[in-house]
């Protein structure tokens, strides 16, 4: 045994892989909680928006789209899968980005963003939603 308190070369990896398992708990820990609370039904997403009259310009719009049929469109889950993308194109459909509050018609956001949904360019406008500036 050595003395002076100098950990073997298996303490010291054990001890690395506890701070790494720290630091990634840290750091996924509120990112899994996000999209946990995200999956939650529309109904609690209402309640939470109707306590909440003071909100911000960079919010996106209320959650008025979330009553919209599921024939409208994808929920905010998620990217939407290629077969939902040919259709939602082949209907005119618009994608909207839940988080930033804008929506496109096309290009390389087009159902692919983390939490969107598709709809008619009339709804999205009609929610609040703005027209993406660049595709």
């Amino acid at each position: 045994m050595r003395s002076g308190g100098s950990m073997n070369s298996h303490g010291r990896v054990a001890l690395w892989v506890s701070i790494l398992c720290l630091i990634l708990a840290i750091g996924i820990g509120p990112a899994w909680s996000m999209s946990q609370a995200g999956s939650s039904d529309s109904g609690t997403q209402k309640s939470a928006s109707a306590g909440n009259s003071g909100s911000t310009a960079n919010q996106a719009p209320a959650n008025s789209a979330n009553t919209t049929s599921k024939s409208a469109g994808k929920s905010a889950g998620g990217a939407a899968s290629s077969s939902e993308i040919a259709a939602a194109k082949a209907s005119g459909k618009v994608w909207v980005n839940t988080e930033s509050g804008v929506y496109h018609k096309s290009g390389r956001w087009y159902g692919k963003t983390k939490s969107g949904k598709f709809m008619t360019e009339s709804e999205a406008k009609a929610t609040g939603y703005k027209a993406a500036h660049r595709e």
